[in-house]
């Protein structure tokens, strides 16, 4: 496999010398190449103001700063920079004649073996490597914009790059820092802006058609929380730029993108947006003054979520790319809360196709029809799919349209545990795994639910200790879910109900390690535990009622019974956060000691259970704590001479008296 140590970028605007930031970040040599001088001056000190944000921020500090500038080159002679190079990315304006010449330009001058790419957005993969001399070697990879901050990478196979280069690229955009994603085939907008181009169309349809003003359209995008409407955007962007994309999707996907009239109008017009100070809107110091408006009612979120699934789809059926992969390059990509395939699992087959057809039939537009596995009523399976591998086909066949709906196989909802078990003799450590703040989510809550079960049988583990990865235990559930009503909703509440109550029914002790943000759902998962132990400067509480909320996996109801009704009241009413020390103060948590020493004294308090008490007293003892607390104290007294006459017959009863006499350690069994 080919080693990567010397990268060079071509074109020093905004993408390239992002990119070459990156690489240098990585500890990668980088020269960045550029044949006009101002624009190499102008991409270094942009280099350095970012590198300079990085530091007063505390993500760097100077020595890696001072060296990451210094693996950084900048030259205007490509012969001479490129001759060397193991990877050359192309980065310059997306013009095809100007992307051809600068192949064929690097294709006199590059080593033989070195790896060329695109950072293309849009332009053919495969186009373009008919423009070097070995095109196996040739990949895009679609960095977004600015590079150092967005995190997802688009690693895109023509149809003659090589098993080796295309997983090369993937692995190398993993070593950097980015999130890649598979775009297992060459098609237009590849997976990123080809879900997006519909809704391009859309709003042009809705515009053509008269359906709303840009600013009803916009007032009502903002009703649903997101910072710019549709119309706002595309003035930020340029109106000239979408009409290009527009153009380039009627030549390459359908010919229904020819609908753009009232934005060619414009265009032609040179009403561009924020460039010319006039589009939709009139733009005054880099901000559109937006009339004032009452948001539409002729369109609805449903709209938007049906296009991207329907595309999506079409996505899926045509092998570019996994449901996984789509999820998460719309995510990242677009910025967006969740991506159309966790839109897909909550919604039926039906919902999508019939919203489809009125789409259609409102705005003549047949490009919104349903795609082929939803007009057949299978969605479920197709979102549950991936493309089959390349590898499976004969050398050069080529799929046919009428094939792209067929070519799927099963996979897996999710590839990683969100959940990572540890066991250390008789402890077992549970560690939640989901990015810096592990907020819990619906697919958490399957993982705990399928581990929590799997320790009713387990007889080797005595303790299970929960804690968060990275210094923080969990900063609570996962809000930019996609919930298609109120009965999803409650339904994804009452899991949480039912996983955390099935902690109280383990016989093993559950033990809460509490380091740093300990919030929400995160909270209600310590609170179920039967143990909590915390750092002095962990944060804790229940802010729900500050999101227009109520704790729902059982704050409301296990707070007040650990610590009183008034103080329950207090914390759950305002969301005011408590700290470590204050919790132990006030009956949350058992014990609460420094940062540093947290972890170790768990592990101590875990293995002292786990070796000195016996599995049988614990699991009926907490029977009767949990059902205590809810029944008279006459019935709780009576249940607790039962299960003293039921435990005088255990094996562990009799190693326990004579441990004792004998004085030594007990060996309980759980017998």
């Amino acid at each position: 496999m080919d080693e990567i140590k010397k990268v060079v970028v071509i074109g020093s605007g905004i993408m390239g010398h992002g990119i070459a930031e990156v690489f240098a970040l990585s500890g990668y040599s980088v020269i960045l190449e550029d044949v006009i001088p101002e624009s190499l001056s102008r991409a270094r000190a942009s280099i350095e103001k970012s590198l300079a944000r990085m530091l007063a921020s505390g993500k760097l500090d100077q020595g890696k700063k001072d060296r990451t500038m210094q693996l950084i080159g900048y030259s205007q002679n490509l012969a001479e920079s490129a001759r060397d190079a193991d990877l050359i990315i192309e980065a310059v304006p997306e013009v095809m004649d100007l992307k051809r010449q600068v192949f064929e330009d690097v294709s006199k001058v590059a080593k033989q073996g070195a790896i060329i790419a695109s950072n293309t957005s849009n332009i053919s993969i495969t186009e373009l490597s008919k423009s070097v001399p070995d095109p196996a070697r040739f990949v895009g990879l679609h960095f977004f914009n600015p590079p150092v901050l967005m995190k997802l990478v688009e690693v895109i196979r023509g149809e003659s790059t090589s098993d080796e280069v295309f997983e090369l690229m993937f692995k190398l955009s993993q070593e950097i820092g980015k999130k890649p994603i598979r775009v297992n085939r060459d098609r237009a907008g590849f997976v990123v802006n080809r879900i997006s181009a519909p809704e391009g169309l859309f709003f042009s349809a809705v515009l053509d058609n008269g359906i709303a003003r840009p600013e009803e359209v916009d007032a009502f995008a903002k009703s649903q929380g997101l910072p710019m409407g549709p119309y706002e955007l595309m003035d930020y962007v340029g109106i000239d730029t979408v009409v290009h994309s527009m153009e380039y999707y009627s030549s390459t996907l359908s010919g229904e993108f020819t609908r753009f009239r009232t934005l060619k109008e414009k265009m032609d017009r040179n009403e561009l947006g924020l460039k010319t100070g006039r589009g939709f809107y009139e733009w005054k110091d880099g901000k559109a003054v937006i009339p004032a408006a009452t948001p539409t009612d002729k369109i609805q979120l449903l709209d938007i979520f049906a296009i991207d699934v329907n595309e999506a789809v079409r996505v899926i059926e045509e092998g570019i790319a996994t449901p996984e992969d789509i999820e998460t390059g719309v995510k990242l990509g677009l910025n967006r809360p969740f991506g159309p395939i966790s839109v897909a699992q909550g919604l039926s087959n039906s919902e999508i196709k019939g919203k489809l057809e009125e789409i259609a039939r409102n705005l003549g537009c047949d490009y919104f029809l349903p795609a082929r596995s939803i007009q057949e009523g299978r969605l479920r399976e197709v979102i549950n799919s991936k493309p089959a591998p390349a590898e499976a086909r004969p050398e050069g066949e080529k799929i046919s349209h009428a094939q792209e709906s067929n070519a799927v196989s099963t996979l897996p909802q999710h590839e990683g545990e969100l959940i990572m078990v540890r066991r250390e003799g008789p402890v077992t450590y549970l560690e939640l795994n989901n990015g810096r703040l592990n907020l819990l989510n619906s697919q958490m809550l399957d993982e705990l639910e399928e581990k929590i079960e799997s320790f009713r049988k387990d007889r080797e583990t005595r303790v299970i200790v929960f804690r968060g990865k990275s210094g923080v235990f969990s900063a609570g559930a996962e809000l930019s879910q996609f919930f298609s009503g109120g009965i999803d909703f409650m339904e994804t509440d009452r899991k949480g109900q039912r996983v955390f109550s099935a902690l109280t029914e383990l016989p093993q002790v559950t033990i809460a390690e509490i380091s740093g943000y300990c919030f929400g759902g995160g909270f209600e998962l310590a609170l179920a535990c039967d143990i909590r132990i915390t750092s002095d400067v962990a944060e804790m509480g229940l802010p729900e009622v500050t999101r227009g909320l109520v704790p729902g996996w059982g704050g409301t109801q296990r707070l007040p019974k650990l610590i009183g009704g008034s103080r329950a009241a207090y914390m759950i009413l305002t969301g005011e956060r408590i700290k470590g020390a204050r919790a132990m103060n006030i009956g949350i948590a058992w014990d609460s000691v420094p940062a540093e020493s947290l972890s170790e004294r768990v592990t101590s308090v875990a293995t002292k259970i786990a070796t000195e008490v016996a599995p049988t007293s614990v699991a009926t003892a907490k029977t009767l704590i949990y059902k205590g607390i809810d029944t008279a104290i006459t019935t709780g007294l009576d249940m607790e001479a039962i299960s003293m006459g039921m435990l005088f017959g255990t094996e562990d009863i009799k190693e326990g008296v004579s441990a004792f006499l004998q004085k030594r350690k007990p060996e309980f069994k759980g017998r």
